[in-house]
């Protein structure tokens, strides 16, 4: 029993010894947790390169206010005007009231200012900062550098810009007489310029943009702008032969440019449709009015 015994321990001695052995090598070949470098800052000479953004350069400023553009040395309004007293819009369809002060703006979607006189454009683009735009101006804003006929080319689209339509005043007071035709009661009815399907919000039709990127110059709503008509009138622009006969009984009238909804070449093409028989006191359902400013 007792030679057993002793053999027994001594084997299990072994064991225990081969098994610490083990333990001990285990122990002796785990890696040890790893530490990571730091990075040193850089030296004070050596060069920082920026991050992209801020390599990024920022547009440049434009010379012009918001909602114009820059067309050679004058800013002049994306779109024909609207009329502002405070922050609210004042509508389109009212005549504005003696007793109230107006801005205009130029706004993207809205109906423009319709029943407005020269002299109350005026007024309107000076509370903003701005002015009326000159006859050169105009011009120059709506035929570009290429001298177009129409704001978008030579050949004219009808398609392009709203105008050739049917004439209102005909349509809306269908069996009255012309002759008997009001300029209050009849030509500043607010109901004309609600009518669906003739006055159209600004850029509403897209394809009348000038290349400088200025729209609805042709159609939509006549446009004041700061000339009166003189004998040096021809030598700025066209005119047609019956206009050319009467430049002298309109003498010191107002000038609106670009015709509106219900006319079409009656008074010259595309950019140079001008009205000169009204004065600048005068206003109906189709005058409107756009703005210009010089540049910063």
């Amino acid at each position: 029993m007792f030679p057993f015994l002793a053999l027994f321990a001594a084997a299990a001695a072994l064991v225990s010894s081969s098994c610490s052995s083990n333990d001990s090598s285990t122990n002796e070949t785990q890696p040890s947790e790893t530490t990571v470098p730091s990075i040193p800052p850089p030296a004070k000479d050596e060069e920082v390169l920026p991050t992209p953004s801020e390599t990024e350069s920022s547009p440049p400023s434009s010379p012009c206010p918001e909602g114009m553009v820059a067309v050679d040395r004058f800013c002049i309004d994306r779109y024909e005007a609207s009329l502002l007293v405070g922050d609210q819009r004042f509508p389109h369809n009212q005549r504005p009231k003696a007793e109230q002060e107006y801005r205009a703006s130029s706004e993207f979607g809205v109906f423009p200012q319709g029943y407005i006189s020269r002299n109350e454009s005026e007024q309107a683009c000076r509370k903003s900062a701005k002015r009326l735009c000159t006859l050169s101006e105009w011009l120059g804003a709506c035929r570009g550098k290429e001298k177009w006929i129409y704001p978008y080319g030579n050949a004219e689209d009808k398609s392009k810009c709203n105008n050739w339509k049917t004439h209102l005043m005909s349509q809306f007071y269908k069996g009255v007489d012309p002759m008997t035709w009001g300029y209050d009661s009849h030509f500043n009815n607010p109901q004309l310029d609600a009518e669906p399907g003739f006055l159209a919000k600004t850029g509403e039709y897209g394809g009348c943009e000038s290349p400088s990127g200025v729209h609805d110059m042709v159609g939509n709503l006549h446009e004041w702008i700061s000339d009166f008509v003189d004998l040096d009138l021809p030598a700025k622009i066209s005119l047609k032969e019956g206009l050319m006969e009467r430049l002298h009984f309109d003498l010191g009238h107002g000038i609106f440019m670009g015709g509106f909804f219900s006319t079409s070449n009656e008074h010259g093409l595309g950019c140079g449709f001008i009205t000169i028989g009204h004065e600048a006191a005068y206003h109906d359902y189709s005058t409107g009015f756009r703005c210009c400013a010089d540049q910063h």
